[in-house]
């Protein structure tokens, strides 16, 4: 039996681009009311999918920031984790004793959040907190959540606003669900 050809879909409006910005204001105000008292807060965005995400929300925060990426891997071009996450891009900077905000773009199955967090733990911050845009818990696999959540969305297969399948549909100012064509 052949693959099906995954290369004929249609994007379906999940998520506008003004739910989104409105839920982005309300994530930046939560943000500075738990690090009101920060000295140094360094915002570690997840590459590539959060891209989108940690721009517009780093422009709405009213705090001393530092911006930081790591750059992971579980997926590839497919549409399931290969649950064995790669680090591809380290941070530069160092973040002993300072405030950390992960900014993660969907938490599915959990095991690259869960790596990522455990590994930035090892470097001793000062406080660590987690925000995603897009949760999905009906995927979830290991015990691991975010601490601020932008959506909660049903186990559906999304692009749209940095979060791709196969490289394509980032630039989508909307998250939508992947709806594949038959032949």
């Amino acid at each position: 039996m052949s693959e099906p050809d995954h290369s004929k879909y249609v994007v379906k409006d999940l998520i506008s681009a003004k739910a989104i910005a409105a839920r982005i204001e309300a994530m930046a105000n939560e943000i500075e009311s738990i690090f009101a008292d920060s000295q140094q807060l360094v915002v570690v965005g997840l590459l590539r999918g959060s891209f989108m995400f940690i721009s517009d929300l780093v422009r709405e925060l009213n705090l001393p920031v530092e911006v930081d990426f790591i750059e992971t891997s579980s997926y590839g071009d497919s549409m399931e984790s290969s649950r064995e996450v790669r680090i591809l891009k380290d941070l530069r900077g160092e973040i002993k004793n300072k405030d950390v905000l992960v900014v993660e773009d969907i938490v599915d199955t959990g095991h690259t959040l869960q790596h990522v967090i455990k590994l930035l733990n090892s470097r001793e911050p000062a406080r660590l907190v987690v925000c995603a845009l897009l949760d999905k818990p009906a995927r979830r696999e290991v015990d691991v959540q975010a601490d601020l959540v932008g959506f909660e969305i049903p186990d559906e297969f999304v692009v749209g606003y940095g979060i791709d399948y196969a490289q394509r549909n980032r630039n989508l100012p909307y998250i939508g669900t992947v709806k594949f064509l038959d032949d």
